[in-house]
């Protein structure tokens, strides 16, 4: 398995090993279990030790204590490594904890039964936006996205309600040539990009239909913290079918509703 450049610029090389039993022992640790969640599959040492930057052994040596204690597993047929249960369980109690989380839950859930569609709320990070939380719809086929999912910005509505509210460095680094390709409908010229994005700052929501995968739409809002900066992303997904690429005066009105809530709900005042 390879490194992609974006990992690459990501991970700094880690050091020698001068103090391995310091921070530099516990930066690698991290690093090595943030990899290993962010490719969501089994990774082997020599891609591991690529993609950090550093000798297959530091790797092997962190490998088996983290093995031990249950952060990560290794596969008996191919001797790679994933994410282990205890990992797992790890990041189910911060996302539980975690305020975005704590004050969309009961929002999340209204909207799931006045809708009846697929809810998510998810966070804004550097890469991309983090599904935190899911609710299914009361379809009997369930359609959605994976909690830990990491949305592309420019293919997502939830990543263009980013790119409208964030940072301008983020959209900087976002909206640039030869972006992803993902179906026949993703956007990838970032003059349209920008037009759509300005759209979507204007009218407060954001769809995109069949850009991430075709027959998906998704219609997402934004969330503020207190500080008045966009946190994350509240947003119902569906297929095309259910939440259309024009959706409903109704959807629109409770999505925006909903994101202004739990904004509210985090002490982001309008008034502010």
């Amino acid at each position: 398995m390879s490194c992609s450049p974006e990992w690459r610029s990501k991970m700094p090389r880690i050091g020698g090993e001068a103090n391995g039993d310091g921070v530099q022992a516990v930066v690698l640790a991290l690093r090595i279990l943030e990899y290993l969640a962010e490719q969501g599959k089994a990774v082997g040492v020599t891609a591991l030790a690529q993609a950090l930057g550093t000798t297959k052994s530091r790797i092997y040596r962190h490998l088996r204590t983290l093995v031990q204690q249950g952060y990560i597993q290794q596969s008996a047929d191919t001797d790679r490594y994933r994410v282990g249960p205890r990992l797992l369980t790890l990041g189910v109690s911060v996302a539980e904890n975690f305020d975005l989380t704590k004050a969309a839950q009961g929002i999340l859930r209204e909207l799931r039964d006045t809708l009846g569609i697929s809810c998510v709320v998810s966070q804004v990070e550097a890469a991309g936006v983090r599904v935190l939380a899911t609710i299914p719809g009361k379809s009997a086929f369930e359609i959605g996205v994976k909690p830990g999912s990491l949305l592309h910005f420019h293919s997502s509505a939830q990543g263009k309600i980013a790119l409208a509210f964030g940072s301008d460095q983020l959209r900087a680094a976002a909206i640039r040539p030869n972006l992803e390709k993902m179906t026949p409908e993703t956007v990838v010229d970032p003059e349209v990009l920008q037009k759509e994005i300005q759209q979507v700052r204007t009218r407060g929501w954001a769809v995109a239909p069949n850009e991430a995968v075709t027959g998906l739409n998704a219609l997402a809002a934004p969330i503020f913290d207190a500080s008045g900066d966009l946190i994350g992303t509240i947003s119902v997904v569906d297929s095309i079918q259910f939440v259309p690429e024009h959706p409903s005066d109704e959807q629109i009105r409770r999505i925006v509703a909903a994101g202004q809530a739990i904004s509210h709900a985090l002490g982001y005042s309008v008034h502010r």
